[in-house]
């Protein structure tokens, strides 16, 4: 049964968006009950090297390239306007007040709950919202007291933008690896070569 109110937030660089990232966001709407979805497009992340790093609304153009009309799927740029550094306390925060409504939940990968405990704010996060996990190879599936977490059993694909990055670099052909009109746009940019 669909929550008409539930969206779940889908965080990353997305750079560059690939068929990992909708596997699972589709996995999740069509298996989980989730009738929208949000692909939220992080600013420069201090972590990530800028380099490599497609501008803001690049890689927002390529999720958009990447879901197309899907229905149950958006992009979001709602992080480009919050003060930095963001934290995922903070989107959510606005978000809640902008759409008093809706109830926003996370997806998020295992590798990402086991340092969860880290995140800014995260008890106030477990509180006040639902977390999807998909599990990662090698990540430990840590538990949280009094909060609602659903592990989902999506198939795990193995593919990292980084890898999409050097596949690219080296002259590789990976047109399987991404949406075609994703990686049709990447080749007429010239990105990573």
């Amino acid at each position: 049964m669909q929550n008409k109110n539930e969206i779940v937030l889908f965080f990353g660089s997305f750079n560059p968006v690939h068929l990992g990232h909708l596997a699972i966001a589709n996995y999740i709407t069509e298996f989980c009950g989730i009738s929208e979805l949000w692909f939220v497009v992080t600013p420069q992340n201090p972590h990530k090297a800028a380099s490599t790093l497609l501008s803001d609304r690049d890689r927002q153009h390529l999720v958009q390239l990447a879901i197309d009309k899907y229905p149950k799927f958006k992009v979001s740029d709602i992080e480009f306007y919050l003060p930095k550094p963001n934290y995922t306390i903070n989107t959510l925060t606005y978000l809640s007040e902008k759409y008093p409504k809706k109830k926003f939940s996370l997806l998020i990968g295992g590798d990402n709950l086991e340092t969860f405990h880290k995140w800014k704010n995260y008890r106030l996060i477990l509180d006040n919202y639902k977390l999807y996990v998909y599990k990662r190879p090698g990540a430990e599936l840590r538990e949280f007291e009094n909060s609602d977490i659903e592990v989902i059993d999506a198939p795990q694909i193995e593919i990292s933008s980084s890898f999409i990055r050097d596949a690219i670099k080296s002259g590789k052909d990976i047109r399987f690896f991404l949406p075609d009109k994703v990686y049709r746009y990447v080749l007429e940019m010239g990105w990573w070569k």
